[in-house]
């Protein structure tokens, strides 16, 4: 391709100036109003195969640059007379171009697989790309032009892919997205409704192109490296811009680039697939591409709406447990990190949020931990045990492989007292529950029972963390007891509080002391019965490990 126009550029050159030449003739003799328009187009057609003729005749000579020169002008004008004819004036019917446009196309494209007249294609492909582009016509013929640049785009598309000749794909691309640009602000097309005209073309446009540079790719290079990866990458970002204009003030962008994150997802796996499963640049790249379009239409939907903030935990949630998924299946640990950090983000914006947040109730009815707002705090609460129980990485060593997942545990134990709190608080609310018994007292019984099962777990797993975290739990309660519920009135009910949490102080102090007065268990053998890098080995095993060094 360098080649080729380092030798013919200024061949290219002065056969573009022909045809703009040309195409400012028709628009002249229009504007003068000297012949008519059928006369117009009667000329245009002998005047295109008169130079396809004469240049063939060269051809046969052996004079073959000038021939094709030639005869590639005769294509560009016979283009520019069907785009005149069926597009500026709608002399004829869609079906006349349709037809006109197929029988030229497919015989220029035949002419050039087979005698690889490619000078020929490229001054055909640059005349009919530039006559729509320079004959505007005065009414809105746009189904015309639209099935015009199909057909253009079909042709010079599978030539590209069968002879290698990637200039077609990057000229048909520009020059298509550039038809467009002109066409919506030469018109200025109607866009007050969610299905329009232009957002119709647009998006045929958009997978037109996703789906041509696809199959490029796979026939080309099944690594899908290379122009059509980067052409793809432009072809998003027109597509979105479009929708921004186009859908303003009719839909929010959060749907499509909803719609298009998942489209590159496909791609990417497709790719995937075609690639014998190897996470090439390319998969890589479509990969990144399709999370980020998902991540930027999550952040945007419900936007307005009270419960926006449920929608975003239910979405960044379910994507960091899809990546957290992938992680484990492809041993990516790039991944569950990205899934980690996704999880911290959206779980410190729940607890931010969370408590102006509508409960999401069933068909009107709250029912206690079975409404939208208390399986939020369920799947970020799941999603950290996940990651306590079998996250992974090989750079750490075991003590801080430990760690991490005492720490992603204690997180998790966090967020389901958050959920215990704000459930027994909507309890209260919605069956009026305030009137016999006192809402700060059944937080501290709830939140006290909470620490006994901490010891109760850290007593079972022989980990001391969260013995010292229950302990944190249970200290933090009896000062909210005994400072702050006691005050006011009394009541019978602060007596029944009062015994409920000595009883469970008692239980914790029996634990501690059951826990501390245990023999000690013997030596850990001297070599693991396990891989060296599983990360979190089997329960009886690490306990068996953690009991020889737990004991005070």
């Amino acid at each position: 391709m360098p080649e080729l126009f380092k030798k013919h550029w200024t061949s290219f050159l002065g056969a573009l100036f022909v045809i703009c030449s040309i195409l400012y003739l028709f628009k002249f003799t229009l504007d003068q109003g000297w012949i008519t328009n059928s006369m117009k187009t009667g000329a245009g057609l002998l005047f295109g195969v008169g130079l396809g003729l004469v240049g063939f005749k060269l051809i046969l000579s052996s004079r073959l640059l000038i021939g094709e020169i030639i005869s590639g002008l005769g294509g560009a004008v016979l283009y520019a007379t069907f785009a005149f004819s069926g597009i500026y004036f709608a002399l004829w019917d869609s079906i006349t171009v349709f037809i006109a446009m197929l029988v030229l196309t497919v015989g220029l494209t035949i002419l050039s697989y087979l005698f690889n007249f490619r000078i020929l294609m490229n001054l055909a492909l640059l005349g009919s790309l530039a006559a729509p582009l320079f004959l505007r016509p005065e009414q809105d013929q746009a189904f015309s032009l639209f099935l015009y640049l199909l057909v253009l785009n079909s042709g010079y598309f599978w030539l590209s892919i069968r002879k290698h000749w990637a200039e077609f794909r990057l000229l048909s691309f520009v020059g298509t997205w550039l038809t467009y640009a002109v066409y919506y602000l030469h018109f200025d097309p109607a866009t007050d409704v969610l299905w329009s005209m232009p957002v119709r073309y647009a998006s045929a446009t958009f997978f037109f192109y996703v789906l041509g540079f696809l199959i490029s790719s796979w026939k080309a290079n099944p690594r899908f490296d290379g122009m059509n990866l980067y052409l793809g990458f432009v072809n998003a970002v027109l597509f979105g811009s479009w929708c921004a204009v186009l859908l303003d003030g009719i839909l929010e962008m959060a749907y499509p680039l909803a719609v298009m994150g998942l489209v590159y997802l496909l791609l990417a796996w497709t790719a995937y697939g075609i690639a014998g499963k190897e996470a090439t640049f390319a998969v890589s790249f479509m990969t990144a591409g399709g999370v980020l379009l998902l991540l930027l239409a999550f952040s945007q939907m419900g936007e307005g709406l009270a419960i926006k903030p449920l929608i975003s935990v239910y979405v960044w949630g379910g994507l960091a447990v899809l990546l957290m998924g992938a992680a484990k299946r492809f041993r990516m640990e790039g991944l569950q990190l990205v899934s980690m950090v996704m999880w911290a983000g959206v779980t410190s914006y729940w607890f931010a949020t969370t408590w102006d947040v509508p409960r999401a109730e069933w068909f009107g009815v709250y029912i206690p931990f079975l409404n939208g707002a208390a399986f939020a705090w369920m799947l970020l609460a799941g999603l950290g045990f996940w990651y306590s129980l079998s996250a992974s990485f090989t750079v750490l060593k075991k003590e801080g492989r430990l760690f991490l997942s005492c720490l992603f545990a204690v997180a998790s134990h966090l967020i389901v007292g958050g959920l215990l709190t704000l459930q027994i608080g909507n309890i209260f609310e919605e069956y009026d529950l305030s009137s016999f018994w006192d809402l700060n007292l059944t937080l501290s019984v709830i939140w006290g029972v909470y620490a006994l099962l901490l010891f109760l777990w850290g007593a079972s797993s022989n980990q001391r963390l969260f013995r010292y975290f229950g302990s944190a739990v249970l200290v933090l309660v009896s000062v909210k007891v005994l400072f702050s519920d006691l005050s006011g009135e009394d009541s019978i009910y602060k007596v029944l509080v009062l015994l409920i949490m000595a009883v469970i102080s008692f239980t914790i102090s029996y634990i501690n002391h059951r826990w501390k007065s245990e023999p000690a268990a013997p030596s850990a053998p001297a070599g693991p019965e396990y891989p060296e890098d599983d990360p979190f080995p089997p329960a009886n095993v690490e306990n068996a490990a953690v009991k020889a060094t737990a004991v005070e």
